[in-house]
């Protein structure tokens, strides 16, 4: 059975090379891919571990590295979409007494009936899909949480195993767990700064810049969180600044998922996008920064891009086949468009 499976994820996965079917989702991170690539080989193996998760890891480094979207792209390789994951946000559990949401309240205590734990069996299972047995769990920005969750984690992360409060437990072996933070950001922006992704005359090397970015952040991590708990986790990665080609590269690829968008919503009224260089600067420039790396690219895209495109169609000014031409407009303050017509088909002489 497990052959079996493995088999079936190496056609759907096109290549058949789970590392490269990662890179081009999660751009510019390489050392991320490959300290989980080779943990999900051993769960399609079956050589996994027993008594623990099948990974846990800590994904450290600035916003807008591709921390999260690293975890998303993941579930979308092993089970098609993206949202094949179980996703607890952190900061909603800042005080001691909100952890109690995650098992829920023993029998006895007020509420008990009324309170439904978050990281339940079916949760977990609810998440897997035909395709792959291997759940996947995210605590997005796990230093936010109170001390206590990550003293509850502690059992998770070394068994496998988490006890509700109605006594039942719930078995993580099958799971993959993730822990985003941006733990040391701010540091490491200091340490790069004034130059984010675009140094120049720097004479430190790439390989003496991620080693130091490491640093920070494990430094970082070992004053946040307890021994017992960081010798716990597999692999902590520190996510690395985003150069300019990488975030040329980002934009390509979101610019691509909008023409896939249009054609599939809009079939034969579908129409083809063309944006210039000087809009994909104009872009850029607007949806990246130093403080949030390419965290903010999709909301511009979907503000200077998506919606006067939405409002041109909706006036029916777009026909269909047509290229829209987005160009940067006078003054470099917005996007100008230009639409051009397809040419009429040639006349077909009939005997």
């Amino acid at each position: 059975m497990r052959k079996f499976k493995l088999h079936r994820f190496e056609n759907q996965s096109g290549s058949g090379n789970l590392a490269s079917s990662l890179a081009r989702r999660v751009i510019g991170q390489p050392a991320a891919m490959t300290c989980i690539v080779p943990f999900v080989q051993m769960h399609l193996a079956g050589l996994e571990p027993e008594g623990r998760p099948a990974g846990v890891f800590l994904l450290l480094g600035p916003s807008g590295t591709g921390k999260t979207k690293t975890v998303e792209a993941l579930a979308e390789v092993l089970h098609g979409s993206e949202k094949n994951l179980l996703r607890i946000d952190c900061g909603e559990f800042q005080m001691e007494h909100e952890v109690a949401k995650l098992i829920g309240a023993p029998p006895g205590y007020l509420g008990h009936r009324e309170t439904h734990p978050l990281l339940t069996q079916q949760k977990i299972n609810a998440v897997t899909s035909e395709r792959s047995n291997l759940s996947i769990v995210l605590f997005d920005e796990i230093e936010k949480a109170a001390p206590s969750m990550t003293r509850l984690l502690l059992g998770v992360l070394d068994k496998a195993a988490l006890r509700l409060g109605d006594n039942t437990s719930v078995n993580f072996e099958k799971t993959m767990i993730f822990m985003t933070s941006n733990l040391g950001a701010r540091e490491m922006l200091s340490f790069l700064n004034p130059a984010f992704g675009f140094r120049a005359g720097d004479s430190r090397s790439e390989e003496d810049i991620r080693s130091k970015l490491q640093s920070i952040g494990m430094g970082a991590v070992r004053r946040r969180f307890a021994p017992e708990f960081v010798n716990r986790v597999d692999g902590v990665i520190t996510y690395q600044p985003l150069s300019r080609p990488v975030l040329d590269a980002i934009l390509k690829q979101q610019l691509a998922d909008i023409q896939r968008h249009i054609q599939r919503r809009l079939g034969i009224r579908a129409f083809h996008v063309e944006v210039t260089r000087t809009a994909c600067a104009f872009l850029l420039k607007r949806g990246t920064s130093e403080e949030f790396g390419a965290r903010e690219l999709k909301r511009t895209l979907h503000r200077e891009l998506m919606q006067p495109l939405a409002a041109m169609v909706a006036s029916e000014a777009v026909p269909p086949r047509s290229t829209v031409r987005a160009d940067c407009g006078s003054g470099g303050q917005s996007l100008r468009f230009r639409i051009r017509t397809p040419e009429p088909e040639a006349l077909r002489l009939t005997g």
